[in-house]
């Protein structure tokens, strides 16, 4: 709930499933205005059925990705799995010479992690590596640096039980860096400058006691500030690092006014707000007439959900919005005719520019489809020259990958809900073996993209129906209000509704129906199960809630700035202890008819391993049998191979046993 502290830290219920479809999100580029597609009725099989692929094959480590390019465009890195020396592969940093836009001479191994994955990682200029790390999933990230010539490594932010994060790597200052971390006060951020060469730090922005969030200028100066009291959220701004900050704006928790970046001057800043209407927009703002907003881009078919900036050409790129797909807004002549340019190389591949050179002449071009993680290339735009690095996955055919169509349903008290179904290669959609797949957060979405777990459960002949319940993001501000204080009811009733559509279609045999969800899917999960026990003939609960009231008694302590306003979102813990203790799946264990199958790290910070555990000891306690694996070195999700493949592994003979997917079609 930092914005702060991370991507993640905003969202309480980010989970690896989660991550996934963000990334899907995130990989999502089409410009290309796409209909929502209704699923189509039977028809006749004109596909071979593919062979099942090993659980392996979807879920391990690339042998090589997550490219970025140096400053100067003159080096490349990337990620590729290392022996720990125990049989485990974990991902590390090598880098490579780029000749000519191709790597060239031999690669070096600069990072050399054991315990876990590095979590992700960019260069800072041309001669250092910033990456992030936790320990045994607790998320108290640190910030490292690596020098690229010598291999030395520095932990920037060391101390137990600390969170840090990069606010802005300072592009214009070699030697310096600009992050926040939660060393003084667990429960918020200061930034800091850091000198890279020593690892000293200097105080420039601290923390009050309740900002939940900043933004610098294009000189690397903190400038603006957010910050919560109540249910309020105030945005702070200051001429210089010299001045106080002074409040501008202010909303309540319901109106988001999200910011950006600043303009090429420094004086006016962008941001994405939905004052005054529905759908949210990019705006740009005079801190001198902080209630005028000058819309720059909005659309009625979605929020906006985010923008671009050019550092190297000083203006904005485009804007980004996703209904059924996500689609782009260009402002730049430029930057619009070079996708054009790609587009034209790379025919009916989704395209994300993932890094590029400090002049912004060199990239690295992800390309993909709902079918294939896809290629990814060295592009340099003077030349429009594009360079093949690697395939991310070549063990699965694209032809044995199932297509994701957008779908619509309607809910009992009217609401338009959207989705995504994927059907089994190779087999008519008449009577299918489904497991309904609710996401995350819950105030995030599904996206279209390729998604491996979707993939890996098509392969092994389910259907799979994803919901953007009420309350999943990009839809606008009513359907967003529609969830609060929702958890287990209305939400919930979305989610039975397409189940429900789903079999009236004909595609979904009623009863041979799963339901398997991450976070607060988990939680969706295991309402489903206790509020409607009949419709589903197995469950999976990946790290979800159980507990609405000892849920939020144990959260971490940097999202308590922003505990009023989840309890207005999900339920006060006092207030509406009735409704909450009702709607938690663990006081209704005694409805679970359902087999169940449930997995919990137990270093999970946002949902505690408690959780699990009294869902478990409830239905030990009917004496029922219930699956449980707990992984003493994960958190919230599992991210070490070895333990993705032991899940998958137990989910894929569990749906086997109890939904049968190979079994003959009804008479």
């Amino acid at each position: 709930m930092n914005p702060g502290a991370g991507a993640a830290a905003s969202n309480p219920f980010l989970t690896l499933h989660d991550a996934i479809a963000m990334l899907t999100r995130l990989l999502s580029a089409s410009t290309l205005a796409l209909a929502v597609l209704a699923a189509q009725p039977a028809h006749a099989v004109t596909e071979p059925m593919p062979p099942h692929y090993p659980v392996r094959d979807f879920f391990a480590q690339p042998d090589i990705a997550y490219f970025r390019l140096s400053g100067d465009g003159k080096t490349l890195s990337y990620m590729k799995p290392v022996d720990n020396g125990q049989g485990q592969r974990r991902l590390n940093i090598f880098v490579q010479p780029l000749v000519d836009g191709r790597p060239h001479g031999e690669a070096r191994q600069l990072t050399h992690e054991t315990a876990r994955d590095i979590a992700n990682y960019f260069w800072k200029g041309s001669d250092t590596i910033l990456y992030q790390k936790d320990f045994g999933g607790d998320e108290n990230y640190h910030v490292v640096a690596v020098d690229v010539k010598t291999g030395n490594v520095r932990d920037l932010t060391p101390g137990d039980k600390l969170r840090a994060s990069v606010e802005d790597d300072l592009p214009d200052d070699p030697a310096h860096v600009l992050i926040s971390h939660n060393r003084r006060n667990a429960e918020v951020f200061d930034v800091y400058r850091y000198t890279l060469a020593t690892g000293a730090e200097t105080l420039v922005a601290q923390n009050p006691g309740d900002y939940v969030g900043w933004l610098t200028d294009h000189a690397g100066n903190v400038r603006m500030a957010v910050k919560t009291t109540g249910l309020d959220t105030v945005i702070l701004y200051r001429p210089d690092e010299k001045s106080a900050f002074k409040p501008i704006i202010t909303t309540d928790y319901k109106t988001d006014v999200n910011l950006a970046f600043f303009d090429a001057d420094n004086r006016h800043f962008y941001a994405i707000s939905n004052r005054g209407r529905d759908k949210k927009a990019l705006v740009r703002i005079d801190p001198a007439q902080p209630d005028v907003e000058h819309v720059v881009f909005a659309t009625d078919a979605a929020d906006v959900s985010g923008a671009s900036w050019s550092r190297a050409h000083k203006r904005l790129i485009a804007a980004e919005y996703e209904d059924a797909r996500l689609h782009r807004q260009f402002f730049d002549p430029a930057y619009k005719a070079m996708f054009a340019k790609l587009e034209q190389q790379l025919p009916g591949m989704e395209l994300l520019l993932q890094s590029a050179s400090l002049p912004e002449t060199r990239f690295i071009v992800a390309a993909f489809s709902d079918r294939t993680p896809g290629t990814r290339y060295v592009y340099d735009a003077p030349t429009n020259k594009l360079s093949k690095l690697a395939d991310i996955n070549d063990k699965l055919p694209v032809a044995a990958m199932a297509p994701m169509k957008p779908v619509t349903f309607t809910a009992r008290d009217g609401l338009t809900i959207h989705g995504y179904l994927t059907l089994p290669v190779g087999r008519a959609p008449k009577d299918l073996a489904c497991i309904v797949n609710p996401h995350g957060g819950p105030w995030a979405r599904d996206s279209w993209g390729f998604n491996p777990e979707v993939q890996f459960l098509a392969n092994r002949g389910y259907c799979i129906l994803q919901i953007n319940y009420r309350g999943s993001l990009g839809y606008g501000r009513k359907f967003w209000e529609a969830s609060f204080g929702q958890w287990g009811l209305a939400m919930q009733d979305d989610i039975t509704d397409g189940v429900k559509w789903l079999v009236a279609q004909g595609i979904a045999d009623p009863k041979r129906i799963g339901i398997y969800g991450g976070s607060y899917g988990g939680y969706a999960t295991l309402s489903g199960i206790t509020k409607t026990p009949d419709l589903y003939a197995a469950a999976v609960d990946y790290v979800g809630v159980a507990n609405l009231l000892t849920f939020l008694n144990t959260i971490p302590p940097y999202w308590r700035p922003e505990l009023p306003k989840t309890y207005e979102m999900i339920g006060d813990p006092v207030k509406d202890k009735e409704r909450m203790m009702a709607t938690s799946p663990v006081n209704n264990a005694d409805k679970i008819v359902t087999p169940l199958l449930i997995a919990q790290g137990a270093r999970d910070p946002r949902v505690n391993k408690d959780e699990s555990d009294q869902m478990v000891a409830a239905l030990k306690k009917r004496g029922v049998d219930v699956q449980y694996i707990v992984k003493d070195n994960e958190g919230h999700g599992f991210h070490n191979e070895e333990n993705q493949f032991e899940f998958y592994g137990a989910m894929e003979a569990f749906f086997a046993k109890y939904l049968h997917p190979d079994a003959p079609l009804k008479p």
